[in-house]
Formats: C-alpha cells, sequence, structure tokens
C-alpha cells in the first residue's frame, strides 16, 4: 500500500471515528472531508477504505447515501443501530432514517490538513 494512501485511509478512519452514536454520515461527505483536508477523496475510496480498515471505527455509522450498508454488513449493523438507538426507516429492513439521523457536520469534522497526495 503507497504512503499516499495511507495518509487518506488516516483521514477518512478519523472522520469515521468522529460520528456521535445514534447518528450516521455517508461515504460521500466523508470523501468531502478528506477532499477539503487533503485535495483528494472519492466516496468510493472511503467505501475501499471502511471495507479494509473499518473494524477500527464505528463502521455502521457510515452509509450509502440511501441509508444502506452492503447486504453482509446488514444484519451486524442493526445490532449497533438498535443499541444506540439510530432512527431506522419504518419501511425498509435496515436502512437509517436519513431525515433524522443524518450527521452533516463537516465544519466540525476536526481533519487535519496533510500535504499533496499524488
Amino acid at each position: 500500500m503507497s504512503q499516499e494512501r495511507t495518509e487518506l485511509a488516516e483521514l477518512v478512519l478519523d472522520v469515521a471515528d468522529q460520528v456521535p452514536p445514534g447518528r450516521v454520515t455517508t461515504y460521500g461527505l466523508v470523501a468531502e472531508a478528506v477532499r477539503a483536508a487533503s485535495g483528494h477523496g472519492h466516496p468510493r475510496h472511503v467505501g475501499t477504505v471502511m471495507a479494509v480498515y473499518g473494524a477500527e471505527v464505528p463502521w455502521w455509522r457510515v452509509v450509502r447515501a440511501d441509508g444502506t450498508l452492503p447486504r453482509q454488513l446488514r444484519a451486524r449493523a442493526l445490532e449497533n443501530y438498535r443499541a444506540e438507538g439510530t432512527p431506522l426507516s419504518p419501511f425498509v429492513p435496515v436502512r437509517v432514517d436519513l431525515e433524522r439521523a443524518l450527521w452533516d457536520a463537516p465544519t466540525e469534522w476536526r481533519v487535519p490538513t496533510v500535504g499533496p497526495c499524488a
């Protein structure tokens, strides 16, 4: 893994770790915060980082734009959502109600600025 990738991965994990219990953010919003700090960042990169390193942070708090996670993670995520009181959709099993649960706080995210990552 390249050094640039490692720095970006650390930024992604920093942001994911800041999402409060009972709230969620999206891959896209994490990518925006990382891009603001580093000049680089894409939702798919966030997904890759979460797939590889997500166990180090509350991974269930970073969801797709529709409020879901990949099917294989939904049962484990549901346990965490219930424990934290995360608002869920009454119509779709294991979909977070983004209107009530979204933590869209990029100005509050404390993401250290890093040098250019090529």
